[in-house]
């Protein structure tokens, strides 16, 4: 059985990782039990605070969602035994997609996009992240193959 590390990322590192990607899962609760949905999302960055910009149909959970969210992006590399996570909690907030430019300069650009005409930003008060990389690494072939 092989050792893994545990670290902490940097909230730099977290950035990156959520600049870099455009799917991510975001958690709310529905008549009190949690629920997790995959969206399309975008890191808008402005000299504002730092936000996660997510569209979604009017009037369903997301949409009706409580303040609070939860959401998070990974990669995990089930041969190596290695990984990374990033969590985002924070306050979801709807948004007019043609104040500031917002619609043309931060559209996640969902992959189903018709009827997706709620525009959510989760302010984050919180993103954290962390990583898991094998102690001794994997092969993933045989050593034998090559005597």
């Amino acid at each position: 059985m092989n050792d893994s590390m545990l670290k902490e990322l940097s909230l730099e590192r977290c950035l990156d990782l959520l600049r870099a990607g455009t799917v991510g899962r975001i958690a709310v609760l529905s008549e009190g039990a949690p629920l997790m949905f995959p969206v399309n999302y975008r890191l808008v960055e402005t000299s504002a605070p730092t936000w996660l910009a997510v569209r979604t149909s009017e009037g369903n959970v997301i949409d009706k969602a409580p303040l609070n969210v939860a959401f998070e992006i990974d990669a995990l590399d089930d041969e190596h035994h290695d990984g990374w996570s990033v969590l985002v909690r924070g306050t979801l907030h709807h948004v007019d997609p043609d104040a500031a430019d917002f619609r043309t300069r931060f559209d996640p650009e969902p992959w189903v996009a018709d009827e997706r005409d709620a525009w959510l930003v989760v302010a984050p008060f919180s993103i954290t992240g962390r990583s898991v990389t094998a102690v001794d690494p994997v092969w993933v072939f045989d050593p034998r193959a090559y005597l």
